[in-house]
């Protein structure tokens, strides 16, 4: 072989000098980059695609409450699954609930969360993509709301307490020499009045069930429910 052949042995690094000297400039030594803590560090949450959203435009929707109602089928930690994955994207829930339906096998849950409106509608295509869920949809404004609560109040004045439940249709579950326990009922409104009213006599414990709902009239409380006289079960959307 001649001394002048060029060398055919591949190049042990990969790449030609030009390579390496072009690729060190592009890429800072590891000594020369910022620690993780004092990168700077994106503001805003991420979409469903994993997009982080600009906390700017998101801010250009006012944020409102919604009672989100849908129909599940009752499977083991259906109510665990529903709520991670709000919660996951960043998404309040101030009060859930859930009991059964009509429908043997299925259960309803209705949330109430403080979002914007593309919030909203995220939250709904995501929880319609959960296996369990049948149906899933806000429920209309002038839906019939109402939640329980059970308040214990000191008894240093039981007439008084008694008046008071009264006044708001409530009732007496445990009177003791210490303590009054009552059951309230009714819309959120009338139950924020009811607690102001009580306070008065000192709240030491309260309970709160939060918000459970149903549209009015024969409009379906979720998409495509059908009422329990049919004998047809809603089924999931195809």
């Amino acid at each position: 072989m001649s001394d002048d052949a060029p060398d055919a042995r591949p190049a042990t690094d990969g790449g030609s000098a030009s390579d390496a000297g072009s690729g060190a400039e592009a890429r800072p030594a590891a000594a020369d980059q910022p620690a993780p803590e004092e990168r700077e560090q994106p503001e805003g949450r991420r979409n469903l695609e994993g997009i982080r959203i600009d906390p700017v435009v998101e801010a250009e929707h006012d944020s409102r409450r919604a009672v989100i109602s849908a129909l599940v089928e009752d499977e083991p930690g259906v109510l665990a699954r529903v709520s991670g994955l709000v919660s996951r994207r960043q998404f309040n829930i101030e009060s859930l609930t859930v009991g059964p339906t009509t429908v043997e096998g299925h259960s309803r849950i209705t949330m109430v969360v403080e979002e914007t409106d593309p919030g909203i509608d995220q939250i709904e295509k995501q929880m319609a993509k959960l296996k369990p869920v049948i149906s899933v949809g806000e429920v209309s404004g002038d839906a019939v709301t109402a939640e329980l609560v059970l308040l214990k109040v000191e008894a240093d004045d039981p007439a008084a307490v008694h008046s008071v439940t009264e006044m708001y249709d409530g009732r007496t579950l445990d009177a003791g020499p210490r303590t009054i326990t009552v059951q309230l009922t009714g819309d959120e409104d009338r139950i924020d009045d009811a607690l102001d009213a009580f306070r008065q006599f000192g709240i030491l414990e309260i309970a709160r069930t939060g918000q459970t709902a149903l549209a009015r009239g024969d409009t379906p409380t979720a998409p495509g429910e059908k009422p329990g006289t049919a004998g047809e079960p809603t089924t999931h959307d195809d």
